[in-house]
């Protein structure tokens, strides 16, 4: 059930009197994986966002200091995906259904004195009901520190990887999402019916993606379902993501151990 996670540092095997006696909860990291059911396209699983966020962490809890106390939550695999509602086999929750999950497991954790929760969002869909959440529990409780993180921006090192076109128009099943999944789920990846689809032009500075955007379906983007390139991903690739995304979540979870609030 811990999947890529190391099992001592699966929440959910512990008992509960494990838990009440662990020392320090107040410095005690907790990470909530949040990922989506959706498609990806016609070469890739409905998993994929889950099984990224889930594998870029478990890479990075092998690279952590035994000392450093983080323990990883069961994964919240479904998640708002209903920009993606036009292709079967995904699941979507409403943004309300979301954000009352995160505020019930918030609101638990905290009753049992944890007072660290990094909210590990891994799909593009949703990092504003993240926020929300963080924002919403941190003002109900002062002391409670929520950090609302996508897995892929901890660091900037894999878009050196990628093209500059994919850098600037990708953003769903494209090349760096299949070349993670080439190394995380290799054979549940069909590179044979891989595409390279990109959103259509728009005048002047409007665009899919960055910081003068419009509302958008997946399905007014692309009939595939890839945003991007998967026809130029490779294993090779994937490992060399994967390195640098775990090695920065591993930094940052370090980072969240030693952060102290203003006193």
């Amino acid at each position: 059930m811990n999947n890529f996670i190391p099992p001592q540092r699966f929440f959910a095997y512990l008992t509960w009197t494990e838990i009440e006696q662990l020392p320090d909860k107040a410095n005690t990291v907790l990470v909530q994986p949040v990922g989506a059911v959706e498609q990806h396209g016609p070469h890739l699983p409905l998993i994929v966002d889950s099984a990224i966020g889930l594998g870029v962490l478990g890479e990075a809890l092998t690279r952590l200091s035994a000392d450093i106390p983080v323990y990883v939550l069961p994964p919240l695999h479904y998640g708002k995906s209903n920009e993606h509602r036009h292709f079967p086999g995904t699941i979507s929750l409403s943004a309300n259904t979301l954000l009352s999950t995160l505020m019930d497991i918030g609101e638990s954790l905290y009753a049992a004195g944890f007072r660290k929760l990094v909210l590990m969002n891994s799909h593009g869909g949703q990092p504003q009901v993240m926020e929300i959440a963080a924002t919403d529990l941190h003002a109900r409780y002062e002391d409670f520190w929520l950090f609302p993180i996508f897995t892929w921006r901890v660091t900037q090192e894999h878009k050196r990887l990628l093209s500059e076109r994919e850098v600037q128009e990708a953003m769903h099943a494209g090349d760096a999402e299949t070349s993670l999944m080439l190394v995380l789920l290799p054979e549940w990846v069909r590179m044979n019916q891989a595409v390279r689809e990109y959103p259509p032009p728009q005048p002047g500075r409007l665009a899919s993606k960055g910081g003068v955007t419009f509302s958008w379906l997946t399905q007014d983007l692309s009939d595939s379902g890839v945003v991007g390139d998967a026809t130029a991903a490779s294993r090779q690739k994937g490992e060399r993501i994967l390195d640098v995304l775990a090695e920065g979540w591993c930094e940052l979870l370090q980072e969240v151990y030693h952060f102290k609030a203003k006193q």
